[in-house]
This record gives C-alpha cells, sequence and structure tokens, in this order.
C-alpha cells in the first residue's frame, strides 16, 4: 500500500531532511521495509500497513523534536527511535528558534516583562528608546504563536510618516514608495522564518505587512497584530486601529516617545493612550529604557545624550 504523510508547516524542511537527505536516509535505513519518497511537506510512504505505521510514527516524533529545537542529527533520530530522550535545546528566556539555529531569547529585565505581559494580557504597550528590543521581541513572540498555532496570522503596521521626506516626491507605485517604512519589519522576519517559508507565508496572506491606514474596516481574529512606531500616530489613528481587534487576538503596540514626526501641534496618539489605558485589566504597558539597549554600546550613550539634551 502506499500512503501520503502530511508535514506541519511550521517545519523547516531543510532541518528536517538533512544536508543532502541525511536524515531521510537515515529514517529509511531505520525502516527498511518501507519505500520512502520525501518533497516539501509531503512524504509518500509504501509497504505493509503495519511497517508504514511504525515509520510514521517515527517520522512524527522527528518532526515534533524538529520542530521545538530546529536541529535533527542522526544521533537525534536513534535515539527516538529507541525510546530515550535526545537532549533539548535549551536557552534562558528562549522565545523561538530563527533561522539557522539562531536563538531568538529575551535579552534583558524589560523585554523578559513583555514576554510574560504577552501570556496574561490581549492588549499590550512596549514604549522605549531605540535599540531596546520593543519590535524585534514583539515580532518574535508572533511568530511564536503562528508556529504554535496558537494563532492563524500576523499582521505587522507602521504608519507612514515621513520623518523629514514626503512620500509624494519617492518614486515608484504606492508599494514601492511604502516598503521603505516596513523594512525594520521585513528585517526582523527574515532573521525568524526561512526565506522561502516567509515567501510562502506572505504570499498566502498568514503574514502581512501594511501601513496603518489599510487597517481601516478590517476586523483582526485570530491573529498577532502588531503596530509599530505609534507615536507617529494620531489619537483617532490609533482608536482606529485598536478597535480592529477580534476574538482570538492579540495586539502589541509600540513606540518611542522621543521620536515623534507628527506636527508640533498634533499630540501623539500613544502618548493619549497610555494615559487613558493605564489602569485597565488586561492592558499591559511595559516602558523600556537605556538599560534594555541592545544595539551597538554606543547607542546607549546616544540615547542618554539627547535625553541629556547635550
Amino acid at each position: 500500500m502506499e500512503q501520503i504523510v502530511l508535514l506541519q508547516d511550521s517545519l523547516d524542511t531543510p532541518t528536517f531532511y538533512g544536508v543532502n537527505n541525511s536524515n531521510i536516509l537515515c529514517l529509511k535505513n531505520q525502516h527498511p521495509d518501507v519505500r520512502v519518497v520525501a518533497r516539501g511537506y509531503q512524504v509518500k510512504v509504501t509497504g505493509s500497513e503495519k511497517a508504514i505505521e511504525s515509520f510514521e510514527k517515527t517520522l512524527h516524533l522527528c518532526e515534533q523534536f524538529c520542530i521545538r529545537n530546529n536541529r535533527l542529527t542522526e544521533q537525534d533520530i536513534l535515539m527516538l527511535l529507541h525510546g530515550d530522550k535526545p537532549q533539548e535545546t535549551t536557552t534562558d528566556n528562549l522565545i523561538l528558534h530563527g533561522v539557522n539555529g539562531k536563538s531568538i531569547y529575551a535579552r534583558s529585565t524589560n523585554q523578559r516583562a513583555l514576554v510574560k505581559a504577552y501570556e496574561d494580557n490581549d492588549l499590550l504597550f512596549a514604549v522605549g528608546p531605540a535599540g531596546s528590543g520593543k519590535t524585534y521581541t514583539a515580532i518574535a513572540l508572533a511568530v511564536r504563536a503562528l508556529k504554535n498555532k496558537e494563532v492563524k496570522r500576523i499582521i505587522l503596521s507602521r504608519p507612514a510618516v515621513e520623518a523629514g521626506e514626503k512620500l509624494g516626491f519617492l518614486p515608484g507605485d504606492m508599494k514601492e514608495k511604502i516598503d521603505p517604512y516596513l523594512q525594520p519589519l521585513y528585517d526582523a522576519l527574515q532573521d525568524m522564518i526561512p526565506a522561502a517559508k516567509l515567501a510562502e507565508y506572505m504570499e498566502k496572506g498568514t503574514i502581512q505587512i501594511a501601513p496603518l491606514a489599510f487597517m481601516r474596516g478590517r476586523t483582526l481574529s485570530e491573529a498577532v497584530v502588531i503596530l509599530d512606531e505609534a507615536q507617529n500616530t494620531t489619537a483617532l489613528q490609533l482608536k482606529m486601529f485598536l478597535t480592529r481587534l477580534g476574538l482570538g487576538g492579540k495586539m502589541i503596540v509600540t513606540g518611542d516617545m522621543t521620536q515623534i514626526d507628527l506636527p508640533p501641534t498634533q499630540k501623539s496618539g500613544l502618548k493619549d493612550a497610555m494615559e487613558r489605558f493605564k489602569d485597565i485589566k488586561g492592558i499591559s504597558i511595559i516602558a523600556f529604557n537605556e538599560k534594555d539597549i541592545v544595539r551597538h554600546p554606543l547607542v546607549k550613550r546616544i540615547v542618554a545624550a539627547y535625553k541629556e539634551g547635550v
């Protein structure tokens, strides 16, 4: 008989199959009574019903181990096959495993506070200086939720407010004009999801990146929705965004109150929201500071100098 076994779409298939399909060959050698053809997320198995059942059980054990640890070796396969437990990859404050085995974890006190607050709240505000990891941590939480099938979509947004530039004078169509504003979000995603998988997610709409104006009229259910650079929203824009939250969804709003690009007469919607929501249950506000900065050491000094008015 012949059976098609489907692998989870959160699996990094190059890691799972191994270099030159070494992992699949190892599995095949341990189940000599089946023929195996693996391509993408489908594994075609041919053999007796009992042999296929045995192979499929081992295959799924290896699949789950690979998803959890972002690694799979022949030694791991042999240990799983014989009922042993391979050493799990553990890192304190680990959020998820990114591309090429990179571990992405909460590196500062307030990054850890954001991870904890995410578990207990559906709306979070992460506010603080450049380089403190607000957006990166938020996106990591969203990717983890997607991989764990806690949500069906990730939606990332930014207001297209010019820091001294005008959209109308930029070349290209609307997408080409907007993309530079959204590039930091692409950069973070590329650290966390293999390129081919990221392209697939974006083509299917599983991951969406769009300017804030494109959020109007939508209900964002079963999704992690992140609004970055929220200091550049007006109160009405932020209200519109926050009221998009649907059932099974979570929102994370990030911003830096020292980098407001709105006209001087216009109050930031982020500042307004923080004043309104500070005592509402289900909403958490995490205030990042200079101690959370994880970029080049000079960034801490630069932020401190501007804060002091130097």
